[in-house]
């Protein structure tokens, strides 16, 4: 299984996507896929996170992009040497994809700043191969 990771000012992203056969249907084009995060903070300064932003684009070229509070209703308060875990979904039209995002956060001070999360890829055993 695939993991991905990025680190911004301390704090580091981390995904693991997984395609849910259980849920997908490829006859009728839905293709849905769990992602698992792991947000450490190996920083020095304890930080809240407020908001996230996603850009999903499917193999079709569609682009989706999801704003909101927080992760999982969470705006969950990380300090130095802690980590906050959480599983979330995305379905797509298209048996292969790729998103990418951030997260808005806040220091203990006040101050914003945001945090890249990796453009990870979403990969179905439905996806034709080939190679170059």
């Amino acid at each position: 299984m695939a993991s991905y990771t990025d680190i911004t000012r301390g704090i580091r992203v981390s995904v693991q996507p997984t395609y849910l056969d259980d849920q997908s249907d490829p006859d009728t084009g839905r293709f849905v896929w769990a992602y698992h995060v792991t947000i450490e903070n190996t920083g020095s300064e304890t930080v809240q996170l407020t908001q996230r932003y996603w850009q999903i684009t499917d193999a079709f070229g569609q682009v989706q992009e999801v704003r909101g509070p927080g992760v999982v209703g969470e705006q969950p308060v990380l300090r130095p040497g802690e980590q906050f875990q959480y599983t979330s979904g995305t379905p797509l039209a298209a048996p292969s994809g790729i998103m990418v995002g951030r997260y808005s956060m806040r220091t203990d001070r006040g101050e914003p700043f945001d945090v890249r999360v990796p453009a990870f890829s979403l990969d179905s055993p439905h996806q034709p191969r080939s190679l170059n």
